[in-house]
């Protein structure tokens, strides 16, 4: 799945500053549902479902990454939210690597898709594992810049 196809410009979240990582799922999945992208009567059955999906297991990754997820009922297709933590020293998420996150994405599955459930986390891995790519999108002033390095990115991988 292509990344600049996943995420629209508005849920690319510039300057996000939750106070922990349960603030910042429930931020996200909150944006979600505000921009109409999540329905407001499922808004928080999927907080609750991504919250006790990272209560099971951290899904902070490596490289300041972090990918809260859930697969749910309440969605037909994958709908996903970035926030690029704005505090220098991000967002302690448990990671593999003890490092904070600075990039975290939300990603919501419907239940149905597995396969798709993983291939789009190793998709959004594999953009997101690249120094330079983390670097604009820390760098970047505003959503658009933002999601045109996020584009940017996807197409260089493919390429």
């Amino acid at each position: 799945m292509r990344l600049s196809e996943l995420f629209r410009a508005e849920d690319v979240l510039v300057g996000f500053a939750p106070p922990d990582k349960w603030g910042a799922i429930r931020q996200m999945v909150d944006h979600l549902v505000q921009r109409g992208r999540l329905k407001a009567d499922a808004g928080a059955v999927i907080t609750e479902a991504v919250i006790a999906r990272e209560r099971s297991m951290s899904t902070g990754m490596e490289h300041g990454i972090a990918i809260p997820h859930a697969a749910v009922d309440a969605v037909d297709s994958v709908v996903a939210c970035m926030g690029i933590v704005a505090a220098p020293e991000g967002l302690p998420f448990e990671s593999i690597d003890g490092r904070p996150a600075r990039v975290v994405v939300l990603l919501v599955i419907p239940k149905s898709q597995k396969l798709l459930h993983i291939r789009t986390l190793a998709d959004i891995a594999r953009v997101l594992h690249r120094d330079a790519v983390r670097e604009q999108l820390i760098a970047a002033g505003t959503s658009a810049e933002a999601w045109a390095a996020l584009a940017e990115g996807d197409a260089a991988k493919r390429g």
